[in-house]
């Protein structure tokens, strides 16, 4: 008796949390039309879509599907100046010179290269636009696609699954294939681009027919999340049970960025997280096999910090388990994988007010002498030194390069963010002081003060940097890597690391 009458206890305190849970949830401010309204003209896995030309010709029916089903019948009280759903507000997509949401080709007649760009999650093409213009510079034929579920609506992430986006990238690979000439491919990932990146990739490895990849630049990438992620599909069959959509929803923010969408459907997470336990499953089939030595190399930007993906997980669960370079790849490419990390700001003696200090799982890296990449940490000369060096390791040696960067830490940063890697300090809608005039909304440096709990934007969110104050490094690093340019060492010279 005392068993199952403990047993009810737990079962009616169950109850209540979720009772409680739901109200919450479900008090959040009502869903709006860009929430509800599903576009039909989305691409998705199983679409008669043959070629890249017709995933654009699908793009341009949905983006007609979103002026007419969400632009024309947002309600009064939403035509704000700032609702990018709103025309002629400040982020109205079309008061850039391009819609940035929109998959985007930068043409190049006798291509040096070929490169694949992949937008993170809630994203869009936007956030690789700058390395994307800077690559077609310097001789790049690029492909700036724009993920399905992504640069329309917020209820484009709500069906969207992972295989979708995984179509669409082999459509865009064959299709630069096709324009690249013979001439090396790449492709550049962030966030959950990374991770698709990452999956074609190994998908290649075993299939044949798929164009195939000479290099792989990773940034922020999606390796690794919380596996709370996955606990999502249980609050949306809640809703779906309930008949609560607000369920369906881990954030519901107003929608005042051009690029990205402020509210965040579960199903992305979820889709997130089974991508990452595909990767995995994928990496130890081709280790089994033996083919895992194919894999291209790989250059990865991560700071140490991240509160969207988890920066671990990038060692433990993708480097760590990377082989050697096999000797066998025909193709004139770096031989080895290097991972980049982006320290804290040691110089803002920030630590005492960190909630926990990333040097518990930094530390033992720069001790480990069995690593088979190249790794590369980016950290203050000293704790009173606002300058930055890079401090690079070989496999398996004690020594290491330590190279000057003529970069410094901003005043009042202290660590870079998730959303700011890919992003130069210049750039018009997220870039710093030296950002350029933007015809909309610049949110780089805003930093709104009040009262707290009053604004629907969390502060923390105003707050988190937007730019990479490192980014013309990380730029030189991946024309090096993309064989657009020779390597600088002038600067470096070898020692053995005290690195602390």
């Amino acid at each position: 008796r005392l068993v199952r009458m403990l047993l009810s206890s737990l079962f009616g305190a169950f109850v209540v949390i979720i009772v409680v849970v739901v109200i919450q949830l479900n008090s959040r401010p009502d869903l709006k039309v860009w929430h509800k309204t599903v576009l039909d003209q989305e691409f998705s896995a199983g679409a008669q879509v043959n070629d890249f030309s017709e995933y654009l010709a699908r793009e341009d029916r949905l983006f007609k599907q979103l002026d007419q089903q969400v632009y024309d019948k947002i309600e009064s009280g939403d035509q704000t100046l700032h609702n990018r759903y709103f025309r002629g507000s400040f982020s109205d997509p079309d008061r850039w010179p391009v819609n940035w949401n929109r998959s985007f080709v930068l043409e190049s007649d006798q291509p040096l290269t070929g490169v694949l760009l992949l937008h993170g999650m809630s994203d869009s093409p936007y956030s690789m636009r700058s390395i994307g213009e800077r690559l077609h510079e310097r001789g790049a034929y690029v492909i700036g696609l724009r993920v399905p579920g992504h640069g329309q609506a917020p209820s484009g992430l709500l069906d969207v699954k992972w295989q979708d986006m995984a179509a669409a990238v082999r459509l865009a690979m064959h299709e630069l294939q096709r324009k690249s000439k013979g001439a090396n491919m790449y492709v550049i990932g962030y966030s959950n681009g990374g991770a698709l990146a990452v999956q074609y990739a190994l998908d290649s490895l075993l299939d044949s027919t798929l164009a195939p990849v000479d290099g792989l630049v990773l940034i922020s990438p999606e390796i690794g999340i919380s596996k709370l992620a996955m606990l999502a599909k249980w609050q949306e069959r809640l809703g779906h049970l309930l008949g609560l959509e607000k369920l369906a929803w881990n954030d519901l923010l107003p929608e005042f960025e051009p690029w990205k969408y402020g509210s965040f459907a579960l199903n992305a997470g979820k889709q997130a997280w089974l991508i990452t336990e595909e990767i995995q499953a994928q990496i130890s089939e081709l280790t089994d096999s033996g083919k895992l030595g194919g894999m291209p190399p790989i250059l990865a930007f991560q700071s140490v910090v991240d509160a969207t993906v988890t920066a671990p997980a990038l060692v433990n669960n993708l480097f760590e388990r990377l082989p050697e370079i096999s000797s066998g790849r025909t193709r004139p490419t770096p031989a080895l994988h290097e991972l980049v990390l982006y320290d804290i700001n040691r110089y803002s003696d920030i630590q005492p007010l960190m909630k926990q200090s990333p040097s518990s799982w930094i530390e033992p890296m720069l001790d480990n002498l069995e690593y088979r990449f190249r790794l590369t940490f980016l950290s203050n000369k000293g704790s009173t030194d606002k300058e930055v060096m890079a401090i690079t390791r070989m496999p398996g040696s004690k020594a290491v390069e330590v190279c000057d960067t003529d970069m410094s830490w901003p005043d009042d940063v202290y660590s870079l963010s998730h959303v700011a890697l890919p992003f130069p300090p210049d750039d018009p809608v997220y870039g710093g002081e030296e950002a350029a005039p933007s015809p909309g909304i610049d949110l780089g440096l805003i930093a709104m003060r009040g009262e707290r709990n009053l604004l629907k934007i969390p502060a923390a969110t105003m707050l988190r940097l937007r730019y990479n104050p490192f980014y013309h490094y990380q730029m030189q690093r991946m024309v090096e890597f993309l064989q657009l340019e020779t390597v600088q060492t002038d600067r470096c010279r070898n020692v053995l690391p005290q690195i602390r």
